[in-house]
């Protein structure tokens, strides 16, 4: 069982002053696991499974079940199953009658879940669960098995290499099967796996929905449709373009990715790593890693990619009121960067610039840009 301290902590606050506090991410990342530590100390808690007929059949008349089940915490797992009750919930939290926490889990985004942003405005707290990161791993776990597993607890912890890649065949035919149509998605499963797997031949490339929409035979707006579904539901991620205030014709469109590197390669067959290494859609894998990572860690940053019609370019943007840190991924052990990522350094006027590469120790590079590995730049606490 692999639990993250930083937001059990977090949330275990939560649960004290928030009426409702939802904890969100993929299929399979951990919210269950951690819903039931939280609560098991908690001699009040009530946790009820949503995925199960027989729980569901409890909240049939949810008020009545509120009035026997007061003033304690209740735990509703995947919350996505039982809309209808959000507009219960709020009712409850208002009455002074009630003293009753909710701790909810979803799979699916705020924007996807609207009704809950919409109904419980104020008085819900949300949180997001990741896949493990790498800076919440120790030195057992190398980088290589790392970008071949990607951070789904069970995937990267598996024995072997091929358990875990059943696993993730598994939770990608789950997922198109049973999990879509939970979210009353009515879209052919064979049809969103091709989006998918295209998307993992062109991971991290500029979003072009006219390419996706020809290869597959459909329209730009079903396209448009499966990204946003893909989204939601914590499978991609829409890297924007960074644009204030600078007189560029620059690129509009967002960067695509497939958000967990275990997925893609399960995409693409690849089940080990020296099949990994060799692939051409490597170099996509290893930006979508460090992007997630770098993300995730210095999550009060705002992130962006650069990209002009000339050519000027930077991988990755970390915005913070007037600060600017501009991040460039290599997959080389001997990193070189062209003229467009100086330029892009003059264009924007970043504080700070790295390259991150495959090296073993960071160093300086030249012009007071620093190479790092991964995992040491993820050790840094901030800019």
């Amino acid at each position: 069982m692999y639990i993250k301290r930083t937001i059990t902590e977090q949330v275990a606050d939560s649960l004290k002053k928030s009426p409702v506090t939802a904890i969100l991410g993929a299929r399979q990342v951990g919210k269950t696991t951690l819903s039931k530590v939280l609560i098991s100390n908690i001699p009040e808690a009530l946790y009820i499974d949503l995925e199960k007929p027989s729980d569901r059949d409890m909240l049939s008349d949810p008020e009545n079940f509120f009035r026997v089940y007061n003033n304690r915490i209740i735990c509703l797992d995947e919350i996505q199953l039982l809309p209808d009750i959000f507009p219960v919930m709020r009712s409850i939290i208002d009455d002074d009658d009630f003293d009753i926490k909710f701790l909810i889990t979803g799979s699916a985004s705020p924007q996807l879940l609207r009704q809950s942003s919409e109904t419980l405005a104020g008085r819900i707290t949300f949180f997001k669960l990741s896949p493990i990161a790498l800076y919440e791993l120790d030195h057992a776990f190398s980088l290589d098995r790392y970008a071949l597993r990607g951070g789904f607890p069970v995937s990267l912890l598996s024995d072997q290499d091929e358990e875990s890649f059943r696993w993730r065949e598994n939770f990608i035919l789950t997922f198109l099967e049973r999990d879509l149509r939970q979210f009353e998605f009515n879209i052919p499963p064979e049809t969103i796996r091709r989006l998918w797997k295209l998307i993992a031949h062109t991971n991290g490339q500029v979003l072009n929905y006219s390419q996706y929409s020809s290869t597959l035979g459909v329209s730009d707006m079903t396209v448009r449709k499966y990204v946003s579904i893909l989204e939601s539901t914590f499978m991609l991620r829409l890297l924007q373009p960074y644009h204030l205030n600078i007189k560029k014709r620059l690129l509009k469109s967002p960067k695509l990715y497939i958000k967990d590197a275990g997925i893609t390669n399960a995409l693409l067959n690849i089940r080990e790593f020296t099949e990994l290494f060799s692939h051409p859609a490597y170099g996509g894998v290893w930006e979508s890693l460090c992007i997630e990572n770098i993300i995730g860690k210095f999550s009060t940053w705002e992130p962006y990619y650069y990209r002009t019609s000339t050519g000027n370019e930077l991988d990755l943007i970390l915005t913070k009121g007037n600060k600017r840190i501009a991040v460039e991924l290599k997959t080389s052990s001997t990193p070189g960067v062209t003229r467009g990522f100086w330029q892009a350094l003059e264009d924007i006027q970043t504080d700070r610039a790295f390259i991150i590469a495959q090296v073993k120790q960071a160093y300086p590079y030249k012009n007071g840009v620093w190479v790092y590995p991964i995992k040491e730049f993820l050790k840094l606490e901030d800019f």
